[in-house]
């Protein structure tokens, strides 16, 4: 049964609840940890031949950031990702067709990268209303991420389709036929694995600090 909403925490706000000097750094400690694990993810990607869109872990590590970060920190984890992508630094999935930098926004996976904070801020939003504590409420919430990144992927896919073929035949159809669907059961398969971790967390931070 879910509490009010003003009983609930993250779990790095839990570890954190001091406002200490100690606290401070963990929070940032944490926020760093998962900007680098994003850019970390986007180098384990494996290109597709029938889409310009890689399959990567990147979106798992989105939606974690927001489970275990609450919304603030966590977008501040993905707009830090972002910003050190268009400062040049090698953080995005590798690609062949744009070299390193803004440019990267405007290619084909700049819908989906454009979308990392927003997603991040609202499992964030739900994980500090208690979505993060048990199994299947945390997978609605990292569902609901996936689906603002699907969402922000399809879209740019779609404008930038129509933007390079000649005909402009290419729209919202095409860009959900190559950009989300074929991503969906191996995305889905990564949700409901990644799902258990903060939880799992919770389980253990509570043994931790109950009495014996």
């Amino acid at each position: 049964m879910m509490r009010s909403s003003g009983s609930f925490t993250t779990f790095v706000g839990a570890l954190s609840m001091r406002s200490d000097v100690h606290a401070r750094a963990l929070r940032v400690g944490a926020t760093l940890f998962l900007t680098a694990l994003t850019a970390a993810a986007a180098q384990l990607s494996a290109p597709l031949p029938f889409t310009e869109v890689p399959f990567t872990l990147q979106p798992m590590v989105v939606l974690l950031a927001g489970l275990a970060l609450g919304s603030r920190l966590a977008l501040g984890s993905q707009l830090l990702y972002l910003l050190a992508g268009i400062a040049g630094l090698p953080v995005f999935a590798p690609s062949g067709a744009l070299p390193p930098g803004a440019l990267r926004l405007l290619g084909p996976t700049g819908g989906y990268l454009m979308a990392y904070p927003l997603a991040a801020w609202c499992v964030g939003r739900l994980a500090e209303r208690g979505f993060d504590r048990r199994y299947l409420p945390s997978v609605l919430a990292m569902a609901v991420g996936l689906a603002v990144i699907y969402a922000g992927g399809a879209v740019w896919l779609a404008f930038f389709a129509r933007s390079v073929v000649q005909t402009g035949a290419v729209g919202l159809q095409a860009a959900l036929a190559s950009g989300v669907y074929p991503f969906v059961v191996a995305d889905a398969l990564k949700l409901l694995a990644a799902a258990g971790i903060v939880p799992g967390l919770w389980t253990l931070f509570g043994r931790m600090c109950t009495p014996r």
